[in-house]
């Protein structure tokens, strides 16, 4: 069967004006059976449109905050660097791959961008907002190693992650000061952590639009649910014409 083709969102670094990539994205959908690819950075939606067309799945990763623009707020004193064109890249291929019903995998910006593109808004800084208003206080930025399982998140039944991870509860690492405040009304939250956060959402009606706040790039060598996460993805971005192939042939 052939192996299917991921692209990879790259990172950016402003002070360098140069792309970048954690080799753990990399690494993690290699050994899930995929091809990672890191895609290059354009807000040029012809060369966007042939992306989403050419690959077989896309992992959006972390990074840069979200402009509060694209949900109709003043950025914050605590909202942190942004990078427009990542937003407006980002903003384009996520439509576009879930028109054309791609698997999309997010991960912390990957899920807030998810969220914020589908209508709905973050907590610009969790800290100075989320825990204002909670008893419960969670270590949603840990220090290194971030391979580091730090707190429960639990997991909703009857959805794709739940399906995925066969359990009611996990432990996460977790590196991120954003968070989805007003969830999207065309996204499901099928995970929480003990303060309320969202820490995963789900997209009905489409096959595979998955997103989680943790991190897995992180903890899949040590974790058997992060490495099921990267399978999932990687199973469901196999081009469906092959398997018809396999069919035919042992019909």
């Amino acid at each position: 069967m052939k192996k299917p083709m991921i692209g990879v969102l790259p990172l950016y670094d402003t002070d360098k004006k140069s792309y970048w990539m954690l080799p753990n994205y990399m690494n993690a959908i290699e050994e899930a059976g995929g091809i990672p690819i890191m895609l290059p950075l354009t807000t040029d939606i012809e060369i966007i449109a042939t992306l989403a067309d050419e690959f077989d799945g896309f992992l959006f990763t972390g990074g840069h905050d979200l402009n509060p623009e694209l949900y109709h707020e003043d950025a914050e004193i605590a909202c942190g660097e942004l990078c427009i064109e990542r937003d407006i890249m980002e903003s384009n291929l996520l439509q576009k791959v879930i028109e054309l019903d791609k698997p999309a995998f997010g991960i912390c910006r990957g899920l807030q961008l998810f969220n914020v593109i589908l209508g709905g808004t973050l907590y610009q800084d969790i800290p100075t907002s989320l825990q204002l208003h909670v008893n419960k206080i969670v270590t949603h930025k840990q220090s290194p190693p971030y391979s580091n399982l730090v707190h429960d998140v639990h997991i909703e039944q009857n959805n794709l992650l739940h399906d995925i991870l066969q359990t009611d509860t996990i432990q996460v690492n977790s590196y991120h000061h954003q968070g989805i405040k007003k969830l999207s009304d065309k996204l499901t939250a099928v995970a929480v952590a003990e303060d309320g956060l969202v820490e995963s959402v789900v997209m009905a009606g489409r096959s595979f639009v998955l997103a989680v706040q943790w991190h897995p790039e992180y903890s899949y060598k040590v974790d058997d649910y992060s490495q099921k996460l990267f399978a999932a993805f990687v199973n469901a971005a196999k081009s469906p014409r092959y398997n018809i192939l396999i069919e035919d042939i042992t019909a």
